[in-house]
């Protein structure tokens, strides 16, 4: 993991008193297998003092989290990650959502309509992967997003993997049937475009959802050179620590985040069985300054 030790000394080290924030972390509501209680109960185990859960374009699990967070003696800040695209420099751009109310109607309009989108991207792809002579079928794959709010490629690729095609969710299969065909490669056989909202959209969004919006992991998707841009359209936070980020792509962000009085935010990213690096909530954390600056930006957002 690219930079991790680094990442880690950042991040204050658990002890009483002490606040350990993971601000980033998903659960079976979206592309994690492990249930929120479970997550919540690791993230505890682990010293996390504050949790936030962000799943892929839903709050549809907040109030379980909310309430397990209350029952298992930590503090969970509803959150959202939406998937959306930079349409000037033509990729994919993520947008983290802090304290936003669970069920707004801005977050379910634009959420909804992507989820629904995933799963017929989902079902086409599994329809091409049968089509291609893998003993796999649509009915079987909706089984393994039973409590996810739609079906992502990690659903596909466990129903994949218990058929005996793989023996891991990440690897050279995903890469090989699901590849976008970048730097002039065709593309996988099964993969099957999703038509994402634009950024500003989803800061936007966040906004009128009472939340503070925030860039994830602009190092992983290459996002560094709209910052500036964004921040014209209410962006207020960079997340700089990631386990994807390298120790150069952290000084980026905390540059970034400096010149345009931005918060500063970092995660683990958890994804359970589910993710490619497989670490545990609390891996990747920052503590009560970051936090408290965090809190203030929330203070900064109209409610209306």
């Amino acid at each position: 993991m690219a930079g991790f030790a680094k990442i880690q000394s950042h991040g204050l080290r658990n002890g009483q008193g002490r606040v350990v924030a993971d601000l980033h972390c998903h659960t079976s509501w979206s592309d994690n297998d492990q249930p929120v209680r479970s997550v919540i109960r690791l993230a505890r185990a682990r010293g996390v003092t504050h949790l936030a859960i962000t799943d892929h374009d839903t709050t549809a699990g907040l109030p379980e989290a909310i309430r397990c967070g209350r029952e298992e003696g930590i503090t969970v800040i509803p959150g959202i990650e939406l998937s959306a695209w930079d349409g000037k420099r033509n990729r994919r751009a993520h947008i983290l959502g802090y304290f936003v109310e669970p069920g707004h109607p801005a977050l379910e309009a634009v959420g909804g309509r992507l989820l629904a989108e995933r799963e017929e991207a989902a079902r086409q792809m599994t329809e091409k992967l049968a089509e291609a002579g893998y003993r796999i079928d649509w009915e079987t794959v909706k089984t393994y997003a039973a409590s996810s709010t739609t079906v992502y490629k990690q659903h596909i690729l466990h129903a994949l993997m218990d058929a005996g095609y793989c023996d891991s969710i990440r690897g050279a299969l995903a890469r090989r049937l699901f590849s976008r065909g970048d730097n002039g490669r065709p593309p996988g056989i099964a993969y099957v475009p999703v038509r994402y909202m634009a950024a500003e959209t989803a800061i936007r969004a966040i906004l009128d959802a009472g939340g503070v919006p925030v860039l994830a992991h602009p190092g992983q998707l290459g996002n560094f050179e709209a910052v500036e841009e964004w921040v014209g359209c209410g962006l207020m936070g960079i997340e700089a620590y990631h386990p994807s980020h390298t120790v150069a792509e952290i000084r980026r962000a905390l540059a970034l985040a400096e010149r345009y009085g931005l918060a500063v935010t970092g995660g683990s990213d958890y994804h359970g069985n589910y993710g490619e690096d497989g670490e545990p909530p609390g891996t990747v954390h920052v503590g009560a300054e970051h936090l408290e600056l965090l809190m203030r930006k929330r203070d900064l957002v109209p409610h209306l």
